[in-house]
Formats: structure tokens, sequence, C-alpha cells
């Protein structure tokens, strides 16, 4: 896996913390799943890479 695909996705997880942290405590909805979608979508992709990394050796 590349190093800039790793830091995105992990990016995308911490701005997916971030956004469930100001949706809890400001008890939006809305915002708390949105930030949970994120979290998932930056886990989901850090898989799949790890998958393609184990293919190649």
């Amino acid at each position: 896996m590349g190093i800039a695909d790793k830091a995105k996705n992990t990016a995308e997880k911490l701005v997916g913390q971030a956004k469930e942290a100001v949706g809890d405590a400001t008890d939006n909805k809305d915002l708390q799943a949105e930030g949970n979608k994120d979290q998932a979508k930056g886990s989901l992709k850090n898989a799949g890479e790890d998958v393609k990394d184990a293919f190649k050796n």
C-alpha cells in the first residue's frame, strides 16, 4: 500500500471520528451517522489495500 493511500484513509477515519464527536456533543444524529460512515469507509479502504498487498507478495 502506498504511503499516500494509507495517510488518506487514516485521515478519512480521523475526520469521521471528529464528525462523530461533534455530533455527540450537539446531539446531531445525522452528523454522528456521517462520522460513522466516514470511519467505516476509511477502514474498508485500508482493508482492501491490505488484501491487494497480500497478493503482491
